[in-house]
């Protein structure tokens, strides 16, 4: 354990020590704070006007969490390969990948180090949109359970997009291709569902299950599906277990 820790500080200094993090949390601030607002102002203007068929307010939840936690998905599907991109590229281009192979820490406490340390920003981003519901919370009085379930769901979809990020990291020595191939990934990801719009059967029902938006959508929702939990778990322990192979055929 005391090989992870020391992944986890090496790699959260590095985070704090370049721009990378605090690049990450100010754009993940302003844009889900433009978000928020606009979202927020729509919410306040509809309920205003009549609300539902005239008959007061909207629902908080479904009118204004649903599509505020779809629109921090996309923001993560932007940020986050800032996160992972270096993460073994750089150790590749710099050398220190060697020190690492010799080192005492076993290959998986590395994966996993540097996997939690990116958890770590991720964590750090799902606080300042906490800060923002807050104002929701205090006013609106939105469900407390399906909004858990929201973030939880938000959560887990970062940490299966580092999971994938870290692994491609791993291929490459430069952080550029890392994070356009990593992006592409990250979007083919989300847009996979669209698929149902002009195709049915066996094909179109493939593409939506490996949708990380299908999926989301039920935790948006404030739904707990078991096969839901399964597709994200998946990503992640395939993604780390994956990596860590990687990393014996590079030896």
């Amino acid at each position: 354990m005391s090989g992870l820790w020391a992944m986890i500080r090496k790699e959260w200094k590095i985070y704090f020590v370049t721009p990378a993090a605090y690049v990450v949390l100010a754009l993940f601030a302003l844009i889900s704070g433009f978000f928020f607002y606009s979202m927020l102002a729509v919410y306040v203007m509809q309920s205003l006007s009549g609300g539902e068929f005239g008959g007061g307010a909207l629902n908080v939840n479904t009118h204004l969490i649903q599509p505020l936690f779809f629109d921090l998905g996309i923001t993560l599907l932007f940020l986050l390969p800032m996160l992972t991109m270096r993460l073994y590229a750089e150790e590749f281009r710099s050398g220190t990948m060697e020190l690492l192979k010799t080192s005492p820490i076993h290959r998986m406490q590395v994966v996993l180090g540097k996997f939690f340390a990116a958890f770590g920003i991720v964590l750090l981003l799902l606080l300042i949109a906490f800060a923002y519901l807050t104002i929701v919370l205090h006013y609106g009085k939105p469900d407390l359970s399906a909004l858990a379930v929201a973030f939880l769901g938000l959560a887990l979809m970062g940490a299966a997009f580092l999971a994938l990020g870290i692994l491609i990291s791993s291929f490459t020595r430069n952080q550029i291709v890392a994070g356009v191939v990593t992006f592409s990934l990250f979007l083919l990801l989300w847009v996979a569902g669209w698929t149902t719009a002009y195709s049915s059967g066996t094909v179109a029902s493939v593409f939506s299950y490996l949708s990380i938006t299908t999926h989301f959508q039920n935790f948006t929702l404030g739904l707990i599906d078991l096969k839901d939990l399964v597709y994200f778990l998946s990503l992640i322990v395939g993604g780390l277990f994956l990596t860590a192979r990687r990393m014996e055929l590079a030896e």
